[in-house]
């Protein structure tokens, strides 16, 4: 197992328990950039992790990578997150986007892309000339897993749709 394939591990037990919340199955986790490409994950220090939570917390900004950013901004002791790799199971909406660059996130690694809303794939947000910061983006970590676990979503929510739940 890879050192992104081992936080994105971390990520999808986030989504699980969003998932068993019944929210979107989303998860994230914040750690410190490695120091060299041989740095074991141990090796890192894990900032912030959280799973989506407006559902519960009636809020339609507690997505994954809101939450973890909040984590981290306080396990920093600031809002610069200069040095850190972002792992989120789906890509980032474009609120969580937008965040991401003001908070100034090193590394941003998504399982699955958005194509309906991603905030770097549709929008192009991380990217976007008008800022002042582009993180370096990895995709596709353990995207069938991700994708795996938002299909099995939302195929039970139309199953119990469909029985009038």
């Amino acid at each position: 197992m890879t050192f992104d394939e081992h936080f994105m591990c971390m990520a999808l037990r986030e989504a699980e328990k969003a998932a068993a919340d019944g929210e979107v199955p989303a998860g994230c986790v914040i750690v410190e950039e490695p120091e060299s490409d041989d740095t074991p994950p141990s090796g890192v220090r894990i900032l912030g992790r959280a799973h989506n939570q407006s559902e519960g917390l009636a809020d339609a900004t507690a997505h994954a990578e809101m939450l973890a950013l909040t984590s981290a901004f306080q396990a920093r002791g600031g809002w610069r997150l200069n040095g850190t790799r972002l792992y989120v199971t789906k890509e980032p909406c474009p609120m969580c986007a937008g965040a991401i660059v003001l908070a100034r996130v090193t590394t941003v690694v998504w399982g699955v892309s958005d194509p309906k809303r991603g905030g770097g794939t549709v929008f192009g947000i991380f990217g976007h000339s008008g800022i002042n910061h582009h993180p370096r983006i990895v995709t596709g970590v353990l995207e069938e897993e991700s994708k795996g676990i938002l299909q099995e979503f939302f195929r039970r929510r139309r199953e119990e749709g469909d029985r009038g739940a």
